[in-house]
């Protein structure tokens, strides 16, 4: 008799534990990141919430931090035929230290208009002045050594990620979750 108690109550501890993990362990969401909230201002002074102001119910986020990384990034833009392809919702999304006064702002807003001066691709510009080291974190990205293609909805949540230059095996999965 103190058997067959014993093991209902192993049985019972087993399933308990169950539960628990299935309850504990993290989502998707959490593993992969979530683009931080936030208000942004493009060049044009207009303002754009994040995440839910992107352009499409799926966006690639080209996420660049430091000037070097814009050759990885026009890898992707020209790689994906992005300027030709309408049904990907795209934007560059350079992250930069946020400044220190309005002086500081326009100074690094004028950088970035002489780097883009055609209209076009201003317009697919989202300059976001932040924390980096937060930023990242709240992605769920690496570092900042390295650019990103970033597959993003507009609740944040990240659902695909790729570093570094263009690659036809990285872009077909990143077409494959843009496109469902």
């Amino acid at each position: 008799m103190n058997k067959i108690w014993m093991n209902t109550l192993i049985w019972v501890l087993a399933t308990m534990a169950a539960l628990v993990l299935a309850f504990a362990t993290p989502s998707d969401t959490l593993v992969m990141g979530r683009l931080p909230s936030m208000t942004v201002q493009k060049l044009d002074r207009q303002e754009i919430a994040l995440p839910a102001g992107l352009p499409g119910e799926r966006t690639l986020a080209l996420i660049a931090f430091h000037g070097s990384h814009r050759a990885d990034i026009e890898s992707w833009v020209h790689g994906l035929r992005l300027h030709s392809t309408p049904s990907i919702a795209w934007v560059r999304m350079p992250v930069l230290r946020s400044p220190t006064d309005a002086a500081d702002r326009s100074a690094l807003e004028t950088r970035l208009i002489a780097r883009y001066p055609n209209a076009g691709d201003r317009d697919k510009l989202v300059p976001v002045f932040t924390d980096r080291a937060a930023f990242v974190r709240s992605a769920g990205l690496a570092s900042t050594d390295q650019a990103y293609a970033v597959v993003v909805n507009r609740r944040g949540e990240v659902l695909a990620r790729v570093g570094g230059q263009f690659d036809e095996s990285k872009a077909q999965a990143l077409r494959e979750t843009l496109l469902r």
